[in-house]
C-alpha cells in the first residue's frame, strides 16, 4: 500500500511536474511511502480515479493550476463520494488565493498556499502520525534553497528518454509586473551554483537532452548565466545533440553574454523573451521596467548574428492598451523578424496586482478557467474575439514555421482598417483572419491543405500576382512534408530549384510553444 499519492493533470504527455518531483524529493521518512502519478488534462475523470484507488492511498496530493483547476475539481468531488476516507490536500498557484471562492477548497481537506516543498511533507506526517492538523489552511513555509532537496534523482529514466526536463537555477523574481504572480516576490533567489551544476550534470549523464529552465530571469546575474551556458556548450561541442531553453530579460544582454550564446550551433538553444507590451504608459501602469530600445535592440542581434531560436511574448488586453497600441507594438516587434510572436490574451491570475486596475478600466474576465479578459475600457468583446482568432491563426501559419515563403505576400497586403495605422503588419493579418474566419466560422480542426488552399484563394483576391502567390503557396506546402494534394497542384505547377526549409525542419528540437506567455504561462508547472 502506498500511504500518499502526488499527482496533477500536465497540458502533455511530454511534460513533467517540476513541483510534485520537489514534494517527493522533501518527503524525508515518508519519502518510501509516496508515489507519484500523473495524468494528462483531457482523460478521463473516472479513468483518473480508478487508477489513483488502485494504491489505495491515505493521503492524495493535487497540483492545482489555472489550466487542470477544472478537471481536478472533477476528480476530488468523485473521490470524496468513492473514497471519503481519503484526506485530500490542494496546492499551488491557483488555490493560494481567494480560497473562500472556489468549490475545489471547500472540497479538500487541507490547503497549502504559496511554497510547498517542505510544507506538504510535514503536514502529511501531521496527518498520518499525529497530532493531527487544527487548522484547514495552512501558509506554505518558505525555506532556504540551499534546505531544500533538489527533485532532479526522481526523473525517471522514462522522463528523460520521452519528456522535457524542467530545470531551475533559481526562484522569485526582482521585478514587479502586474499580471503576473512574480511581482508577490521580494527578489530572486540563486540555488547554489555548483551543487547545481552537479545535478545537472548527472542528469546529463543519465540520458537528458532537452533542458527547459523556469526561472523568471535567468540573464539576471551575468556570471551564473555564463557558467551555465558553458556547462551545455562543453557538451555540445561534443557533438551531442543537446536543447536548453531560457527566459530572458530582454533588455539586459551584456557583451560577455553575447560572446556566448554566439558560440552555440543551431537547434540547441531557445530564448523566451517577454515584451508582453511596448507601451510606455501601459508598462509604468502594470509596474513593468523596460527599456524598449534596447529590448528591440537585442532581439534584433539575436536574431541577425546567432542561431538562437527567439520565442517573443505580447499579451492583449493590458489596462488602457488599445488595438492601435496593440498593433504599433506588433509591427514594431515584427520589424526586427523574431522566430515566433506569441500573442496571448491576458489571463486573470487569482492573486495578481493587477486586479487593483479591474475598476478604473472596466476590466472584465470569463468566470471560468483560465480568465481570459473579455473586455476592456479601451477593447470591445467583438475586438476582443479577433485579437483570439488573431492569436489562434497567427501560430497555425506563422509560428507553424509551415508558410515561410507565403507569410510576406499575406503581410505585404494593405487593408484598411480605420483603427490602424498603415502600411501594418499587423492590419494585414488581422484582414486576412477575418476573412478566414468568415469562411471557415472556426479556428481549429482546420486541415494543412484547406488552410493551405484557402490561403492561396485569399492572396488572389488580394490581387498578388498569381505566379508568385503559386510559387509561394506549393514551395511551403512541400517543405511542410504533407502528402496530401492541394487543389492549385492539380494545374501542373512546377517549383523549381531547391526547397527550402522551414524553421521546423531546421530545428526539430524545439518544443511546441505554450499557448500562453510564460510569465502567465510558469504558474502551470
Amino acid at each position: 500500500m502506498t500511504a500518499i499519492v502526488l499527482t496533477t493533470l500536465n497540458a502533455r504527455y511530454t511534460h513533467c511536474s517540476l513541483g510534485l518531483r520537489y514534494l517527493l524529493a522533501n518527503m524525508g521518512k515518508l519519502q518510501s511511502h509516496t508515489t507519484i502519478r500523473e495524468f494528462m488534462v483531457g482523460s478521463q475523470t473516472r479513468d483518473i480515479v480508478e487508477k489513483l484507488l488502485e494504491d489505495h492511498p491515505q493521503i492524495i496530493g493535487f497540483g492545482v493550476y489555472i489550466w487542470n483547476v477544472e478537471e481536478i475539481t472533477r476528480i476530488i468531488a468523485l473521490l470524496k463520494r468513492i473514497a471519503p476516507q481519503i484526506k485530500i490536500v490542494v496546492g499551488g498557484p491557483e488555490v493560494s488565493f481567494e480560497i473562500q471562492e472556489q468549490r475545489i477548497c471547500k472540497l479538500a481537506d487541507y490547503i497549502i498556499t504559496g511554497w510547498g516543498d517542505v510544507s506538504f511533507g510535514k503536514l502529511c506526517n501531521q496527518i498520518l502520525n499525529g497530532p493531527p492538523p487544527l487548522m484547514k489552511v495552512h501558509v506554505g513555509e518558505q525555506a532556504a534553497l540551499d534546505t531544500i532537496v533538489k527533485p532532479y534523482s526522481h526523473y525517471t529514466d522514462e522522463d528523460l528518454a520521452h519528456r522535457t526536463i524542467y530545470v531551475e537555477a533559481s526562484r522569485g523574481c526582482p521585478f514587479k509586473c502586474e499580471f503576473c504572480l512574480s511581482a508577490l516576490d521580494k527578489t530572486s533567489w540563486p540555488f547554489e551554483l555548483d551543487s547545481f551544476l552537479a545535478e545537472m550534470k548527472t542528469l546529463y549523464e543519465r540520458g537528458a537532452r532537452q533542458f527547459k529552465f523556469v526561472d523568471r530571469t535567468f540573464n539576471l546575474k551575468t556570471t551564473h548565466s555564463l557558467a551555465i551556458l558553458q556547462f551545455f556548450l562543453e557538451r555540445i561541442s561534443l557533438k551531442d545533440a543537446c536543447f536548453v531553453h531560457f527566459e530572458l530579460i530582454p533588455d539586459h544582454l551584456p557583451d560577455a553574454l553575447k560572446e556566448s550564446i554566439l558560440q552555440f550551433p543551431r537547434g540547441t538553444l531557445q530564448f523566451e523573451i517577454g515584451i508582453q507590451s511596448l507601451n510606455p504608459e501601459v508598462q509604468t501602469r502594470i509596474s513593468r521596467r523596460q527599456n524598449n530600445e534596447k529590448a528591440l535592440a537585442n532581439i534584433d542581434w539575436l536574431v541577425k548574428h546567432t542561431h538562437a531560436h527567439l520565442h517573443v511574448d505580447l499579451i492583449a488586453g493590458l489596462p488602457g492598451e488599445d488595438l492601435r497600441s496593440f498593433a504599433a507594438g506588433f509591427d514594431a516587434l515584427w520589424a526586427v523578424r523574431p522566430h515566433e510572436i506569441q500573442l496571448g490574451i491576458l489571463k486573470r491570475l487569482r492573486g495578481a496586482p493587477i486586479d487593483r486596475h479591474s475598476q478604473d478600466f472596466e476590466m472584465r474576465y470569463s468566470p471560468d478557467p483560465p480568465y481570459e479578459i473579455l473586455t476592456t475600457k479601451a477593447i470591445d468583446f467583438p475586438t476582443m474575439q479577433r485579437l483570439q482568432r488573431f492569436a489562434r491563426y497567427w501560430d497555425l501559419v506563422a509560428n507553424s514555421g509551415r508558410f515561410a515563403q507565403t507569410l510576406d505576400l499575406l503581410l505585404s497586403v494593405k487593408p484598411h482598417e480605420k483603427n490602424l495605422q498603415q502600411p501594418s503588419a499587423f492590419a494585414s493579418f488581422m484582414a486576412f483572419s477575418d476573412w478566414l474566419y468568415a469562411c471557415t466560422g472556426k479556428t481549429h480542426q482546420i486541415a494543412l491543405e484547406r488552410l493551405f488552399d484557402l490561403t492561396h484563394q485569399w492572396l488572389l483576391e488580394q490581387k498578388l500576382a498569381p505566379e508568385t502567390i503559386d510559387f509561394a503557396i506549393k514551395t511551403d506546402y512541400l517543405a511542410s512534408g504533407a502528402k496530401g494534394r492541394l487543389t492549385i497542384m492539380s494545374r501542373g505547377i512546377s517549383v523549381t530549384g531547391k526547397t527550402p526549409k522551414t524553421k521546423n525542419s531546421e530545428m526539430p528540437l524545439y518544443p511546441e510553444p505554450s499557448p500562453t506567455p510564460l510569465r502567465q504561462a510558469r504558474h502551470k508547472t
